[in-house]
C-alpha cells in the first residue's frame, strides 16, 4: 500500500477508509450525560452530569488525538479539544 497523504489522512492500518467509527465508551457516556442534562436543568445532579459529559468528551478527544487510526481522526480529536477549551473560556 502506498503511503500517500490521502492514505495517511483517511486510511487505517488495514487500508480501510475511516471517517467515522462505532461509538466507544467515552462518547456514549458523553451522549447519555448530555441528554440527561435536558431532563435535569439545574442543581447538583446537573453539575454532576455536566462534569461527566465534559470529562467523557475530553477523554474521547484526547484518545483520538493521540491514538486515532489516521490523521483525520487525530485532527478531529484536536478540533474537539479546542472547542471544549474555547467553550469553557467563554462560560
Amino acid at each position: 500500500m502506498d503511503n500517500t497523504l490521502f492514505d495517511k489522512t483517511f486510511r487505517d492500518d488495514e487500508g480501510n477508509i475511516v471517517i467515522a467509527q462505532k461509538p466507544n465508551l467515552p462518547i456514549l457516556l458523553w451522549l447519555g450525560a448530555t441528554l440527561l442534562k435536558f431532563i435535569v436543568p439545574e442543581g447538583n445532579l446537573y453539575l454532576i452530569l455536566d462534569t461527566l459529559a465534559l470529562g467523557s468528551l475530553f477523554t474521547w478527544a484526547w484518545l483520538e488525538l493521540f491514538q486515532g487510526v489516521n490523521y483525520f481522526r487525530r485532527f478531529l480529536g484536536l478540533v474537539v479539544l479546542l472547542v471544549i477549551f474555547a467553550s469553557r473560556l467563554q462560560a
